[in-house]
């Protein structure tokens, strides 16, 4: 996540961390679908509009890296050396985020939104909307040029490589499998592109 820099965006930023971090100690202590917005907040010591204005559903209260992660995302093909493949900078992104999503201090959290049909059916959206912004990011490149079908299935490939490795008994070698089939699609979206 970027750092705010004004007096006001760090405060801001405390609280929405403050609210999140809140959040998720009580759905770990008391469970998901026990934990109302309104105890939240009591909690945080903030308002429910205050939390509201941070998070736009309770479900988004578990997911509050979602934005950073579809930053990360899009800065892997924007912010990739001139001239540098594609497919390398989005492994290495894919790579870096399933590292931290396995780490063992993750685990109760994956186990939590695993056991609630609310927080599946939120992360599958999710997970469809980094798809979209990947693919637009993909599709703006003009080292690129692939076609927006190209774009938008490579961008879901990549979303469900991430999806497919956190859930992998080995997922360093479930992202090198999947990348080695989404470098092949690739090739064949885009032939005269490097991967």
């Amino acid at each position: 996540m970027t750092v705010p820099t004004g007096r006001r965006e760090r405060k801001k930023a405390a609280t929405r961390q403050k609210i999140a971090d809140t959040a998720m100690r009580l759905f770990l202590e008391h469970g998901y679908d026990a934990v109302g917005i309104r105890e939240v907040a009591a909690e945080a010591d903030v308002a429910v509009t205050t939390l509201f204005s941070h998070f736009a559903s309770k479900e988004a209260l578990v997911f509050e890296q979602d934005e950073d992660f579809e930053q990360r995302l899009t800065r892997a093909v924007t912010g990739r050396a001139p001239h540098e493949p594609l497919m390398p900078a989005l492994r290495r992104e894919i790579q870096a985020l399933v590292r931290h999503c396995t780490a063992d201090s993750a685990a109760p959290t994956w186990h939590m939104i695993d056991a609630s049909p609310a927080l599946r059916k939120y992360d599958e959206s999710m997970r469809l909307r980094h798809a979209e912004t990947l693919a637009a990011a993909i599709a703006a490149d003009p080292e690129l040029s692939p076609t927006a079908t190209a774009s938008r299935s490579i961008a879901r490939f990549v979303i469900d490589a991430y999806a497919l490795a956190r859930e992998a008994a080995d997922p360093a070698a479930a992202v090198d499998e999947i990348f080695r089939m989404i470098e092949a699609a690739w090739e064949v979206a885009c032939p005269s592109r490097p991967a």
